[in-house]
């Protein structure tokens, strides 16, 4: 195979010092400082302090940056519904594991999920995105349905609205939460679920 069949998220070397990842990592910083309709290729190539043609040996395109950024976060997300504890137990236990294995990826992952939430859907790569992040969201609310069939869930919530508010609230972590601030990940997403789980039991 010659090297110009090869796919393009395969990971190249090219100017020492940078390799696919590490442009993606600066990528993603100058598309969360300047949005990503408003960077250039030539504001990242002189954030990296190379030419733009260096940073084509990489990517393709800046569409490419994006598509490969954004899997980094969507694609952890995605996972967490095929783990063994998010397809079986009681709905309420499937759902507690996956807001709190969300919570997880928010921290461990938060400048790619900082830019999946400030999405417009002004491109097709944005929109199939965006359309990835909804089936992630459904799957929250058919959990909450469930759990409200087996009794465990208030019925005086709507699931649809609920699982926005549930959202709205661990998503808004990627805009304050500080990895060298005060309280452990531990305790952050142990507070979240007591806020989120217990406010949701059925009470006896």
């Amino acid at each position: 195979m010659s090297p110009a069949s090869k796919t393009t998220s395969a990971p190249r070397r090219g100017r020492p010092g940078y390799d696919q990842e590490s442009v993606l990592q600066i990528a993603v910083g100058v598309f969360n400082r300047h949005g990503y309709d408003a960077t250039s290729m030539g504001m990242l190539a002189e954030e990296l302090g190379v030419s733009k043609s260096a940073i084509y040996h990489h990517v393709p395109s800046k569409g490419d940056l994006l598509r490969l950024a954004l899997d980094e976060a969507l694609v952890p997300l995605e996972a967490i519904g095929r783990q063994e504890q998010a397809m079986h137990g009681t709905a309420i236990e499937r759902l507690e594991f996956i807001l709190r294995s969300t919570i997880r990826v928010l921290i461990e992952r938060q400048p790619y999920v900082t830019l999946l939430l400030r999405l417009r859907g002004n491109t097709e790569v944005e929109r199939q995105a965006l359309e990835r992040r909804r089936a992630v969201d459904r799957k929250v609310t058919d959990l909450m349905i469930a759990a409200q069939a087996e009794g465990k869930v208030r019925t005086d919530v709507d699931p649809r609205t609920t699982t926005r508010l549930m959202f709205g609230m661990i998503n808004s972590l990627v805009e304050w939460y500080k990895p060298n601030g005060p309280g452990s990940p531990e305790q952050l997403e142990e507070n979240a679920i007591a806020m989120i789980v217990d406010g949701l039991r059925a009470r006896a």
